[in-house]
């Protein structure tokens, strides 16, 4: 063991060795070659040497510093040669040595083992305990994971041949629509649908002007909401959708404004309303009409859009409700403004697409200046119709839009001449009829609208060829909103009657409705009121089975009867009048002047008999003895009255007054 410890350290100091004559070698050459390359002549001044140590060219000396090329070349050139010849030696001297000790290794394990033998012997006979262990057995440890390493990889074997089948599932194989449940929103027509990107929370928003929000994870059986309002007062919710995050949502109603509330209802902002009377809609700080859509920008979870029968499309930010940031003015055939009916960004937020009113289709990229749109179909669906839908594929090449003239079109922005495929006959009565793409971007879904007492459907398409491959019967009402929610695998629809249905599949799809339906419905918690009957025992006696004992709540419940019937304890108002008009004070007279006298003579009766004249002449004296108003006015300036005395005769013959002025006006 000694020798090969000698031998090893001996083989590494050599090593050691060559590496410092290779290292010092190599300083040499170094050095040769910069003093080859930086010889001066000996009559240099002290200041060039001093320069040349501080590593300047001169003291205050202004000189051009010039570069050689070709040698600095030529010197990297040299120290790479060597740092590769270096390696190249490293390399071969490191694979002597360890050759050498591998040929060393077997002879010093041989020494090893045969100066250990004896001891081991002594050493196991010692430490071991029990019966020796049998020449076939295996320890369990192994044989666990060798056997945990097979299942797992026969699990991920099952999985992907899981995987493989699904997907050579035909496509109506695929929908999720063995099971269902029912949603009472209301009585009126269910006009917007909303899940939140986690798939927990469902809002719906209908013609009722009411917005419910439904837990799939709080809900029973008994399927309740757990919060309803009305954000709007009296106008018909026209969409709803879940920010990015899912913390807020974006609520549109027929008004000009529109509102975003958080995840239990309670209002964040509201954008302003413009001015209806600036003819140019690029000067109103928002919407002046009826807003017709509104949706989130799919990356900028702080900024959406709206658009409304104002000929505008506006962009707005969440920090800023004041005013909107960008407006996208529209215009039809001849320059007349054209309302749009819906809008939507693609899935990149690179475009903005709307659908309007004159049947045309134009989209706007955002990077670009929003005069002008970037793409324009004049002749997309009928001229007057409303376009309801616009949706865009989860891979982004094509969109799908549902027109008022009962079709379905996709489009391709590469060739955006004319759709790529069309599909008729599908009746569409509400102007916020819904389309949508499946999960896995093959399908495409739309709902039909029909007449009173006739089956509503869901169509499913292919995307490529249109073909129809199936149809979903949803009860006697139209199919207003649909929508598949990838996260959850389940289709959610908006009906005509009120009512949201969930469609669902237990073994395709996940949580969701799945989490409600399982729940036992909530007892009903009935109020603690203590009831006294009147118990008949056959043991009890005759006198004590009819004998009554009340016990003081009945009392007590007596008295308060009791106190309820008199008018003055429960304090009655006054009933009203049910007779005659004026209410009491015609009773009492026509004008309030005359209910006031009577009721003043009804308090203070005076005598019938009593003269008025001696009635007034009793307080004579004492208003001689004690003045209050008129006497101690004129005290000082007139203490003697003197009062205007006039003949009697006189007026005898000349008669009253108005006989004076007769005679003056005739003698005139």
């Amino acid at each position: 063991m000694d020798d090969d410890l000698e031998e090893m350290r001996a083989l590494r100091a050599a090593r050691l060795e060559r590496e410092k004559k290779a290292s010092m070698s190599q300083s040499v050459s170094k050095q040769n070659d910069s003093s080859t390359s930086n010889t001066k002549p000996r009559d240099d001044p002290p200041e060039m040497d001093m320069a040349q140590v501080m590593g300047f060219s001169g003291f205050g000396k202004k000189a051009a510093k010039t570069f050689d090329f070709n040698k600095m070349f030529e010197q990297t050139r040299r120290t790479a040669q060597e740092m590769s010849k270096k390696k190249s030696s490293r390399d071969s001297d490191d694979d002597e040595d360890d050759d050498q000790i591998n040929r060393q290794q077997p002879s010093s394990s041989t020494k090893k083992s045969n100066k250990n033998t004896s001891d081991d012997d002594d050493d196991d006979d010692d430490d071991m305990i029990g019966p020796p262990l049998p020449p076939g057995f295996s320890k369990p440890s192994t044989s666990k994971k060798s056997s945990a390493n097979v299942d797992s990889e026969d699990d991920d074997d099952d999985e992907d041949n899981d995987e493989e089948d699904e997907d050579d599932l035909p496509p109506e194989k695929k929908i999720p629509a063995t099971h269902e449940i029912v949603l009472n929103h209301g009585h009126k027509s269910v006009s917007a649908v909303a899940l939140d990107p986690s798939g927990s929370r469902l809002v719906t928003g209908g013609y009722d002007f009411d917005v419910r929000f439904w837990d799939f994870a709080a809900m029973d059986a008994s399927l309740n909401s757990f919060r309803s309002f009305q954000p709007f007062e009296s106008h018909q919710i026209r969409s709803l959708q879940y920010s990015i995050t899912g913390d807020s949502i974006l609520m549109a109603a027929a008004k000009p404004q529109v509102k975003v509330v958080d995840r239990d209802g309670f209002e964040v902002m509201e954008t302003v309303r413009g001015d209806q009377y600036i003819v140019d809609m690029s000067n109103t700080k928002g919407h002046v009409s009826m807003v017709n859509g509104a949706c989130w920008n799919p990356k900028v979870k702080e900024e959406f859009i709206t658009c409304a029968g104002d000929s505008t499309v506006r962009v707005w930010n969440l920090n800023k409700p004041w005013k909107q940031l960008q407006v996208i003015k529209f215009k039809g055939q001849g320059g007349k403004r054209t309302n749009p009916m819906c809008c939507a960004f693609s899935r990149d937020a690179k475009l903005i697409a709307a659908a309007c009113q004159d049947g045309s289709l134009q989209l706007w990229d955002v990077k670009r200046p929003l005069v002008r749109p970037t793409y324009h179909q004049k002749t997309a669906h009928g001229v007057g119709t409303d376009t309801s839908c616009i949706s865009f594929s989860y891979d982004n090449q094509i969109f799908v839009t549902r027109g008022g003239d009962d079709t379905l079109k996709s489009w391709d922005i590469r060739n955006f001449k004319r759709p790529v495929n069309v599909a008729t006959g599908l009746d569409n009565f509400y102007p916020v009829s819904d389309c949508c793409f499946s999960p896995d971007d093959k399908l495409v879904v739309a709902g039909l609208s029909v007449r009173k007492e006739q089956q509503g459907r869901l169509v499913f398409f292919e995307r490529e060829t249109f073909r129809r491959v199936t149809e979903l019967e949803c009860g006697e009402s139209s199919v207003v909103r649909c929508l598949w929610h990838p996260k959850l695998n389940q289709i959610i629809i908006g009906c005509g009657n009120g009512q949201a249905k969930v469609f669902y599949d237990p073994n395709k799809s996940h949580r969701g409705a799945k989490l409600c339906v399982v729940k036992k419905r909530r007892k009903k918690v009935e109020p603690d009121i203590v009831k006294n009957e009147h118990i008949i025992a056959p043991v009890m006696s005759r006198r004590s089975r009819f004998r009554k004992d009340e016990p003081k709540q009945m009392m007590a419940y007596k008295q308060q009867q009791k106190d309820r019937q008199d008018p003055v304890k429960s304090r009655k108002p006054e009933p009203p009048i049910k007779q005659g008009q004026g209410g009491r004070i015609a009773a009492g007279g026509s004008t309030l002047s005359r209910y006031v006298a009577k009721t003043i003579a009804l308090t203070k009766k005076v005598d019938p008999n009593i003269d008025a004249r001696q009635a007034i002449l009793r307080h004579a004296k004492d208003a001689e003895e004690n003045p209050l108003w008129v006497a101690p006015a004129y005290k000082h300036t007139q203490p003697t009255p003197i009062f205007h005395e006039s003949d009697e005769e006189e007026e005898e013959e000349e008669g009253p007054s108005w006989a004076k002025r007769a005679k003056v006006d005739s003698s005139k």
